[in-house]
């Protein structure tokens, strides 16, 4: 079983929070028992959460051997250019290493399907913000986040999108999609 989750903004991606005050967790989204997350999505990302009870198939998730292709939409404070694209396509130098090249584009505006996000973004009449979409092979820690600010582009908000061929699709936040049958990823 493989459950699709949309993970609202300001969500953990676990079951108990012990904070004071406590966070929004996956408990309260009637998630299927015994489906746990394979992998993380920042507490301030939106978008594609993956979780099964099938050991191997979050192992084949989570590995960074197997480079499983993840796309995100990134909502970058100020305007890229062809060289900050470039930049981000040849992989840049995090405090943590050299990044594998990612696939990176600018799209003309937010997609038409994407919800508002509750609460928005701060917007800044004199500071102009752009959408990238970016598809990395890697995850580490608030990479996206890094890679971004890395070329000079603060990420404002960030929606990841598809992870391999497992797309987020129409789901509205705080929505899941259960895929019974046998499901393989590469």
């Amino acid at each position: 079983m493989l459950v699709l989750f949309n993970k609202p903004f300001n969500v953990l991606c676990q079951f108990t929070d012990r904070s004071t005050p406590p966070r929004r967790t996956l408990a309260e989204f009637g998630l299927p028992p015994r489906a746990y997350p394979a992998g993380r999505l920042d507490y301030d990302s939106e978008g594609l959460l993956l979780l099964t009870g099938d050991g191997a198939l979050a192992h084949r998730i989570t590995d960074p051997r197997h480079k499983q292709p993840k796309t995100y939409l990134a909502q970058v404070e100020g305007v890229p250019d062809d060289a900050a694209l470039q930049r981000l396509r040849d992989g840049v130098t995090l405090n943590d290493g050299a990044t594998l090249p990612a696939d990176a584009r600018m799209l003309e505006h937010a997609p038409a399907w994407l919800w508002p996000r509750d609460p928005p973004v701060r917007f800044r009449k004199t500071v102009p913000d752009a959408w990238i979409e970016l598809t990395i092979r890697e995850g580490r820690n608030r990479q996206v986040r890094r890679m971004t600010a890395a070329v000079g582009l603060p990420t404002l908000r960030l929606v990841r999108t598809r992870v391999d061929d497992q797309v987020l699709g129409d789901l509205a936040p705080g929505a899941h999609r259960v895929i019974e049958s046998h499901v393989t990823l590469r």
